[in-house]
């Protein structure tokens, strides 16, 4: 049996065998992310020990009958389970297994030297990282509830680390978070990948966990990323718009770091001088990358996204995605009190209680039930309490630290932050903490609540409010919108695996075919009768290499800029025939509700002609075909293309926008002057909506700037017939269109 992985052989379909982390690992690796290298000691080696002497077993009658919440007995059971684990001889067919992929990593670039021939001084540092099956699964992350082992080197030590990973399983906090979340039969594999010898870290999550809103928010410090999530440090925090722009920031106190030695190769703490310890951690230009790459994710699997990097001389690597497992609280409260803290609100809520005090594990028994739980700074092993505290506080960390994380899992309000709670609030005293301003009062506050849930009914209004997909997933959107404004089919593609000119040139249409219906159909189905505008493939050339097939794609020197979209479509016509195939039988077998939009159009010829194709495909009755508006000629000629016979026009702005300034929107130095709010792209809008209203064609919005509230009313007025927002946008981008339709017919 195979015990060991490459981390490139492994997809997001693997948990069962590679764990969260490492599923999601090898999924980054396949979509193109710089994910560090690496291999995955699966599950099979797991419970291959456990079978050792009956050790699952004696597992098994050990956990019987434990109660999690008694923490001297949580405490003593995972001691003793844990001693099992260790005292068990490793087998030697794993053994040999990892030590065998450890010395090909270390060679992977030293061309020069056999592994055989291999020195001590020769293999690389790694990090050896839990990866259980029960963990960075939609809803729920499990952060921080099994061991990872960094700066790790030597074939021994790497073979004992995998065996701590293996032990980690039964950490009090792992083995009490399972219970609370009723996970039976827990597995674990181990990821091993070469070592970022990290000059800053960070998180990133695609949208802000604590509001809802649809920002990004960064928050990165100096040295490897251990002290963030542990919360050591107060790191910077940056609030970025999606197009990479820096909205709002605030520069964290950070005077230590967690960074290799040198001469030991251990992680070591270390100083950071106080000039340093107050300056700005990452570049603006490191910023726009990690939104960029953020964006990507959230889009290839179909939600927010919660990632973790680490730059090493300027050179991003992705550790870590999981989905954002939090949604924010629906209502926020008015209150007046006396105020004597304040940090950072981490988990939305309001709760009054009695202080509790814990600076070490030793005094966790001093929690009580609707206690508030004061510490500086929360570790896993303190998660048994904080399930029972009614609100947490901590001296250190920020929005993505431990505590907050894991508050927001539970519900549990939380201030992190706060830089002197330990030391300002009193054993015994009662508070009340407002998380969501993140401040403590002294005392009971009376509370005034302001209801802000979402509304319960769908308010209809004339401008139809669509939603972009990318995957057939969280469908109950269906009943909130009115179809589908953009479909994309680039990461159905990136999910296959396989570039479809390969399959076009080597006659294996059909499957290409069959990815697209897998794809659609679902998504098609649940919105019917509601249309479905699909986006014929518009990937750029960079973005495919990764592929099987990809190595042939050309290198150009602005791939924005070159063979994509409709162009790349008609001169590869083998592709798009395939695409109109595939809609082709669908709408025939039912789902006449599926209609196609041209991509990155300049001239009514390309129209014409991707046409005449869909016409000697035969789609059918009642098909339409539409052009997305991304360039300046498209929009200048918008005339023409009415004339042409185009059913629907649909705004990209972000390559509109881009194109009508002369704005790279990937370089951050000049991101500051990438605006759809400029004169010249708002004057473009009209002109395409007032030509279209000539001509009774349904004009729409499905680039970024469709999830924006402002720029909706603003198009609203301007008369456009729809507009499709991102999932997490539907509700506001309805309040919107509602409010302004409501003035117009006052």
């Amino acid at each position: 049996m195979r015990y060991v992985n490459w981390l490139g052989e492994i997809t997001k379909d693997d948990i069962s065998i590679a764990g969260g982390k490492g599923a999601n690992m090898g999924e980054m690796i396949r979509i193109g992310m710089p994910v560090p290298s690496g291999f995955i000691v699966t599950t099979a080696a797991f419970e291959r020990l456990m079978q050792i002497h009956d050790t699952g077993d004696k597992i098994k009658t050990m956990l019987e009958g434990i109660n999690v919440e008694d923490t001297s007995m949580l405490m003593s059971t995972s001691r003793k389970i844990k001693e099992l684990v260790i005292a068990q001889e490793f087998p030697n067919e794993i053994r040999s297994e990892i030590i065998d992929y450890y010395k090909k990593l270390s060679h992977a670039d030293m061309n020069t030297k056999p592994t055989t021939n291999l020195t001590e001084s020769d293999v690389e540092f790694v990090a050896v990282r839990s990866s259980a099956t029960a963990e960075d699964l939609p809803g729920i992350s499990f952060a921080g509830q099994q061991s990872s082992f960094l700066n790790v080197k030597y074939e021994n030590n790497v073979v004992e680390a995998v065996k701590k990973c293996w032990a980690s399983l039964y950490e009090p906090r792992a083995i009490f978070y399972r219970e609370k979340h009723g996970f039976k039969n827990p597995s674990i594999a181990v990821v091993v990948q070469r070592m970022v010898n990290s000059d800053k870290s960070g998180v990133m999550f695609t949208v802000d966990p604590i509001s809802g809103e649809n920002v990004i928010i960064i928050e990165a410090i100096w040295g490897l990323g251990e002290y963030l999530v542990l919360g050591e440090v107060s790191p910077d925090h940056y609030v970025v718009d999606r197009m990479g722009k820096v909205i709002k920031e605030e520069t964290g106190k950070k005077p230590i770091a967690l960074v290799r030695d040198h001469k030991t190769g251990k992680s070591i703490q270390v100083k950071i001088p106080d000039e340093k310890s107050r300056a700005r951690v990452l570049t603006d230009d490191e910023i726009s990358k990690l939104a960029r790459y953020g964006k990507q994710l959230e889009e290839y699997y179909g939600e927010s996204q919660d990632v973790e990097f680490a730059i090493e001389q300027s050179d991003i690597r992705i550790v870590q995605t999981r989905p954002v497992t939090t949604k924010p609280k629906g209502s926020k409260s008015k209150m007046t009190g006396v105020k004597i803290l304040k940090g950072m609100g981490a988990s939305p809520g309001i709760a009054t209680g009695k202080v509790k005090i814990v600076k070490n594990i030793s005094e966790i028994t001093k929690i009580e039930e609707g206690d508030i739980l004061v510490t500086t700074m929360t570790s896993p092993d303190l998660v048994p309490k904080m399930s029972k505290s009614a609100a947490i506080i901590t001296d250190l960390g920020g929005a993505t630290s431990h505590a907050a994380i894991v508050s927001r899992e539970m519900g549990l309000p939380a201030i992190v932050g706060t830089g002197n709670g330990t030391a300002i609030l009193k054993d015994g005293q009662i508070v009340t903490v407002d998380a969501y301003d993140g401040i403590v009062y002294e005392g009971i506050v009376s509370i005034n609540k302001e209801n802000k849930s979402e509304p319960l009914q769908i308010e209809k209004t004339q401008t139809k409010v669509k939603v972009n997909l990318v995957f057939a997933d969280k469908l109950e959107v269906a009943s909130k919108t009115d179809g589908v404004g953009l479909l994309r089919l680039e990461h159905m593609v990136t999910k296959s695996g396989i570039h479809p000119a390969k399959l076009v040139r080597e006659g294996r249409s059909e499957q290409y075919i069959s990815i697209l219906t897998s794809g659609i159909k679902p998504i098609a189905a649940r919105f019917y009768p509601k249309p479905i505008w699909v986006r014929t493939l518009d990937a750029r050339s960079d973005e495919f290499r990764n592929l099987e097939g990809g190595e042939e794609e050309p290198r150009e020197d602005n791939p924005m800029l070159g063979w994509h979209g409709i162009r790349r479509s008609l001169d590869e016509p083998g592709i798009l025939k395939a695409e109109f195939e595939a809609i082709k039988r669908m709408r025939a077998g039912g789902l006449d509700n599926i209609h196609v939009m041209i991509p990155f159009v300049i001239t009514v010829n390309e129209f014409r002609k991707a046409r005449e194709i869909a016409n000697e495909i035969g789609m059918g009755n009642n098909f339409n075909l539409g052009i997305m508006v991304e360039t300046p000629a498209c929009a200048l000629d918008i005339e023409e293309f009415c004339k042409e016979g185009i059913d629907f026009a649909s705004f990209g702005t972000n390559d509109l926008t881009m194109l009508t300034l002369g704005v790279d929107r990937n370089n951050a130095k000049i991101a500051k002057l990438h605006s759809e709010f400029h004169p010249s792209v708002l004057h473009m809008l009209q002109h395409v909506i007032d030509i279209c209203n000539k001509y009774n064609i349904e004009s729409s919005i499905c680039g970024e700037a469709g999830s924006n509230p402002e720029m909706v009313k603003l198009l609203v007025k301007q008369g456009i017939r729809s507009v499709s927002c991102n999932m997490d946008a539907v509700y506001k981008i309805r309040e919107a269109v509602s409010l302004i339709e409501k003035e117009q017919h006052r």
